[in-house]
């Protein structure tokens, strides 16, 4: 018999205490045969611009050869792309603020550990990405759960979280995982003025802004930058999730310190990866691929909105977003436990979803359940939601 591998193996303290993501496993027994998933986090498949980012491909592959496929510095054409768009959204940025990721969670990384320590305190919404956590458990931090309102972060809570000398907050303003809600403008600059005051660098994790439904993106944090604000953005939501690109914008005097700490992970983002997407983003194509995504996820999450008000009107609340991929439900039942109940949905009633509770920064949120509308089509999605009233039944 083999033996546990803690017991034979010296493992660090960040491999003892990381905890897997909730989510993946569950993507692995939410693809049984019959099973209609609301858990996930991802695009529909279907919706992707596959066509499209394979003639993008082979054009760089024609024009630059074995180029494309070398080791290379950061895209410049990509990062200047990159700074134009977010000067189109209000921040005053140049190129060279620009750090090119793969995806956000390598971003949220590089930030974490340019910041925190072991023992530091952080600060996060009170429900949050699981991923947040796993970065700031890994790096041996205290975190503080903010309370998030309809309007998001509570800004008094913020401001007692911050009023403890923080070394990091990370917040989620746009159409926010798990809740779906979305940073009123007055809050944007609100927590901007506070990351200030109180000199705390301030993590704006903003992978959904592009998704809203009316295609009008709300502002970033960022817009209103007194200098703690540092912004990651990805493609992932909005143009293909496994091209795995994002990216960081940060004062240059920081670059030096942020570039050394992504080579120590894996030297850099993929050459042909970063000329793809540029040569799709040259060729305007994205704003097309936004409306149609746009549009499907605004009829997908009006179904949505119609089957929970069909089948769980008296039995819970939840939250109605403008944008993104979720909608968040709390069951009047608070002893509701939706965590234990997940297996039974799965196998017995053909039915998955992410419990709340897996989203806590303090394991609260027992009677509460992320719903995810971007992935399945609305009749799975009426189906599903019907499925789970069985399940709460």
């Amino acid at each position: 018999m083999t033996a546990p591998i803690m017991d034979t193996y010296a493992l660090s303290a960040e491999a003892r205490t990381l905890e897997r993501s909730v989510m993946r496993e569950l993507l692995k027994r939410a693809t049984a045969p019959g099973v209609i998933s609301l858990a996930g986090g991802l695009p529909d498949s279907a919706l992707l611009p596959a066509s499209e980012i394979a003639e993008c491909a082979a054009a760089v592959l024609r024009r630059d050869g074995g180029a494309a496929l070398q080791y290379r510095p950061m895209f410049e054409p990509l990062r200047a792309w990159i700074a134009d768009h977010m000067r189109q959204r209000g921040v005053d940025v140049d190129a060279k603020d620009i750090y090119i990721t793969n995806g956000n969670q390598q971003g949220l990384t590089i930030l974490s550990r340019l910041f925190l320590s072991p023992g530091d305190l952080a600060v996060t919404g009170a429900y949050t990405f699981t991923g947040v956590r796993q970065v700031t458990q890994g790096r041996g931090a205290r975190v503080i759960g903010v309370p998030v309102e309809a309007d998001g972060v509570d800004l008094g809570a913020l401001e007692a979280a911050f009023a403890q000398r923080p070394s990091l907050a990370v917040l989620i303003p746009s159409y926010q995982n798990p809740l779906g809600v979305t940073l009123s403008d007055d809050k944007r600059r609100a927590a901007a003025q506070l990351a200030a005051r109180y000199r705390v660098p301030l993590v704006e994790d903003d992978p959904y802004s592009m998704l809203a439904f009316d295609g009008t993106p709300p502002a970033p944090i960022k817009a209103y930058d007194e200098g703690w604000v540092f912004y990651l953005g990805s493609f992932s939501k909005m143009l293909a999730p496994g091209l795995r690109l994002g990216w960081i914008v940060a004062p240059p005097a920081l670059g030096t310190r942020i570039v050394t700490l992504r080579e120590s992970i894996d030297l850099e983002s993929s050459t042909l990866i970063q000329r793809t997407v540029h040569e799709y983003l040259s060729r305007e194509l994205l704003p097309g691929h936004l409306r149609r995504l746009n549009a499907a996820n605004r009829d997908r999450c009006a179904a949505m909105m119609d089957a929970l008000n069909a089948h769980f009107s008296g039995l819970a609340d939840w939250t109605r977003p403008t944008g993104g991929l979720f909608s968040w439900l709390t069951l009047h039942d608070e002893s509701a436990d939706t965590m234990s109940r997940l297996p039974d949905a799965i196998e017995q009633h053909g039915v998955a979803y992410v419990p709340g509770s897996a989203f806590s920064v303090d394991g609260r949120g027992s009677n509460t359940v992320r719903l995810n509308f971007s992935a399945c089509t609305s009749d799975q999605i009426r189906e599903g939601v019907a499925r789970l009233r069985d399940v709460f039944a």
